[in-house]
């Protein structure tokens, strides 16, 4: 039990990167480096007892600063898309950056992935956990105010990895956080995961265009791919022709979920059939995104030498709906100043 400190790197832009490993009595580890708040390692058993590591990413910090798939890292101020990159709040209009086309995709150039955040080890209901504080100033990636985030990471006993998001703004603006960790339960470097087989409490999603973007729709999922009501292969949806999966160029869509926000509740449940581990996923938010890992690709090699290709992890990403800014009936995003944006996520794992 406990965390231990690892240095990563000394003094890049004036401040120390760190790994943080978390431990459980379980012999369940996962390590967090403060570059990014990034999940770099996450080892849990299979069903045979085997411990391995079940989240892509790299072995080099370099790696991380480009990080073009967003590997493990916390995703801000604004997770996935936003449309032609502007945001408008009480008639004031901001221009974001296009990082993605002509439209904003996960904070811009410089999100929070990209950032150092001021990290030290607290004791919160009896249990050590990692938190992370970040400041980022009003006009960074040209979102309106000085927006105080702290993220908490966290291991459980029964094989949790628990991690709560608080901020707050002295000026309105919009807040929706994420992870972007990507999971093979096999293992990280094990190949293609389309005999994962996945689960999502939810029986709508919001269509999207050529472009990734939501147009506005919410659908219900019956007679498509993207009926995960009853558990089944995500390889049966990816090889199929359903003009859902074609635009997305695969799974990339976001489902709505049936939870109250005020604790966390059931959002999805993924099993390998090959390793025997089964994960759930628990969240205080409104949507949860699936992405089949569509472009990942060998530009580099990762964590132990591998080379990842196409549909090598998945993301299973809690959050308010992407483009929800521009369809008034999504849930919103934008928090006056001083209301506090709460979020609690919780990948969970065991075997069968």
């Amino acid at each position: 039990m406990g965390i231990l400190k690892e240095k990563f790197i000394d003094g890049y832009d004036y401040k120390d990167i760190d790994i943080f490993i978390l431990s459980n009595s379980n012999g369940m580890v996962a390590k967090i480096t403060n570059f990014g708040g990034i999940v770099i390692s996450l080892i849990v058993p299979d069903r045979n007892g085997k411990y391995e590591d079940v989240v892509l990413g790299y072995d080099r910090l370099e790696d991380y600063f480009e990080n073009r798939f967003y590997f493990g890292g916390i995703i801000g101020r604004h997770a996935n898309r936003i449309e032609n990159s502007k945001l408008e709040i009480k008639d004031i209009e901001y221009n974001l950056k296009n990082n993605e086309g002509r439209h904003h995709l996960h904070g811009g150039d410089k999100g929070f992935h990209k950032v150092i955040w001021d990290a030290e080890t607290v004791i919160i209901n009896n249990r050590e956990c990692l938190q992370l504080t970040y400041l980022s100033r009003d006009g960074e990636e040209n979102y309106p105010g000085n927006l105080k985030t702290t993220v908490t990471y966290s291991l459980g006993d029964d094989n949790s990895l628990r991690i709560d998001y608080f901020a707050v703004s002295d000026k309105d603006t919009v807040i929706n956080l994420t992870n972007h960790s990507y999971f093979n339960l096999s293992w990280h470097g094990a190949g293609d995961i389309t005999n994962h087989q996945l689960k999502i409490y939810s029986d709508k999603f919001t269509p999207i265009n050529e472009e990734g973007i939501p147009t506005g729709e919410i659908l219900e999922v019956t007679g498509t791919q993207l009926d995960f009501t009853s558990m089944k292969p995500v390889g049966t949806g990816l090889l199929s022709d359903d003009i859902h999966i074609k635009k997305g160029n695969g799974f990339d869509h976001n489902w709505v979920l049936k939870v109250s926000g005020t604790h966390p509740e059931k959002a999805a449940e993924l099993y390998d059939p090959e390793s025997g581990r089964f994960m759930e996923v628990y969240t205080t938010k409104p949507g949860i995104q699936f992405f089949s890992g569509n472009n990942l690709s060998s530009d580099k090699e990762a964590k132990d030498k591998i080379r990842y290709s196409k549909w090598g992890g998945l993301c299973l990403e809690t959050q308010y709906f992407p483009n929800s800014l521009k369809h008034k009936h999504f849930p919103s995003p934008i928090f006056s100043a001083g209301k506090e944006y709460r979020h609690t996520t919780i990948y969970r794992f065991m075997t069968r």
